[in-house]
């Protein structure tokens, strides 16, 4: 909403400085500082009103050292990564701007679906809360709702790598005067287009009409039939990935943080028609003021840490940790990126895989010898070290290292081909 205010102020009576809201760098920053100030200076008023009210963990008994400590311990701080995400991305973004429109409802969606589930565990006393099922569900119609949107929608465009070269070179763009307006040609002649980013391939993209050719000569008006089964799969896996990861004080958050952070970037040069001719990947109009809202993203998970490091003051519960990952998942599929998850969410993927192999093969086991085994001590992943004697904080941090390992190698990706 500042954004229009300084514009208006900007164009109509030149007042000193409000040009400055007409950079990306400088409402991005400004909603860090907002959404780290909303987490860290309210979070505790959140937490001790929390604590007033009894809404307090109820905790598994799992036979992990520390874990009784943990009860009573306040849940449902995902209120607190909520607000510090969207106070701040409608103050500092560009609020009618498609992407960052679908960004607002895949956090509130997926924020109240696991607040429903938060809400039927602490005051209706049922530890199973939402059913599985119903979760899906929740997901399933987030992921063809979002498919469809970004499918379909006109507004939603790419300029693919080898036009924007020729693009750069035809009209000599090596100023910001020139910059501007050439932005502006270029993002008229933007095309819809099902090409996604593709790492570690020469021509960097892949197109999902390819998967459709066998249907015949119109193949390519139904990749939707594709893509959205695709967007709704991501979106399931990585928002349970993120579930699953918050088992443990301050993994999630802090590799969300990390991830969020990488996602800036990439978003930030998919959306500048410069950054994406140098790197030779195609440009997304519209695109960079996601950097705004993953910025706000960034500041609220890492505001989130400063009470959910070890020991916790606060669970972010399934408020925050749904919305975490289907957040991520979503981001990277509008900045068409969505093939570097594996890469750069490594962490949520093989927490989710570690549930999966330990529970197949467990009933496998069973049907074949009589007795379930398992791979693991215990799933997911980070229980497995806990079973063997690794302490909270030693998991968390080796984590994060990794995670960070994975951000660099991501970074790198966009050259590396």
């Amino acid at each position: 909403m500042l954004y229009y205010l300084f514009d208006w102020l900007y164009r109509v009576y030149d007042v000193p400085l409000s040009g400055i809201f007409q950079y990306i760098s400088f409402r991005a920053a400004m909603a860090v500082i907002t959404s780290l100030l909303i987490s860290i200076v309210y979070g505790k008023h959140i937490i001790n009103f929390l604590k007033e009210k009894q809404v307090g963990e109820s905790v598994r008994e799992l036979g992990l050292e520390g874990q009784k400590e943990k009860e009573g311990t306040p849940t449902m701080g995902g209120l607190i990564i909520l607000a510090a995400i969207i106070i701040p991305t409608l103050l500092f973004a560009k609020i009618l701007n498609i992407y960052v429109i679908i960004m607002l409802l895949t956090t509130i969606w997926l924020g109240l679906l696991g607040f429903a589930d938060d809400y039927i565990k602490v005051f209706r006393k049922d530890k199973k809360g939402l059913s599985g099922k119903v979760k899906i569900i929740g997901q399933v119609i987030l992921g063809t709702f979002i498919g469809g949107l970004i499918y379909f929608h006109p507004a939603i465009t790419i300029k693919e790598k080898v036009e924007i070269d020729r693009y750069v070179q035809v009209n000599n763009i090596q100023n910001k005067s020139t910059y501007e307006k050439a932005k502006t040609d270029f993002q008229q002649q933007a095309k819809r287009s099902t090409k996604t980013t593709i790492p570690f391939v020469k021509n960097h993209e892949f197109d999902y009409t390819s998967l459709v050719k066998w249907i015949g000569h119109n193949y390519k008006d139904w990749a939707w039939l594709i893509f959205i089964p695709i967007v709704i799969f991501i979106i399931t896996a990585m928002s349970n990935g993120a579930n699953l990861t918050d088992g443990i004080d301050g993994l999630a958050t802090g590799t969300s943080a990390i991830m969020g952070s990488t996602f800036a970037v990439l978003a930030w040069v998919s959306g500048n028609i410069i950054f994406a001719h140098y790197l030779n990947i195609m440009y997304i109009p519209d695109s960079g003021e996601l950097t705004v809202f993953i910025s706000a993203f960034v500041g609220a998970t890492t505001g989130f840490l400063w009470y959910n490091t070890y020991p916790a003051q606060i669970f972010m519960g399934d408020t925050g940790s749904l919305a975490l990952g289907g957040i991520i998942a979503v981001f990277a599929i509008l900045i068409r990126k969505e093939f570097l998850i594996p890469i750069l969410c490594g962490i949520f993927v093989v927490e989710n895989l570690s549930v999966i192999i330990q529970r197949y093969y467990f009933k496998y086991t069973k049907k074949k010898y009589g007795a379930g085994k398992r791979v693991f001590l215990m799933s997911p992943l980070h229980h497995h070290y806990q079973k063997k004697g690794m302490a909270e904080p030693k998991i968390v941090q080796r984590f994060m290292i990794i995670s960070i390992i994975l951000a660099v190698l991501t970074i790198i990706t966009l050259k590396l081909r």
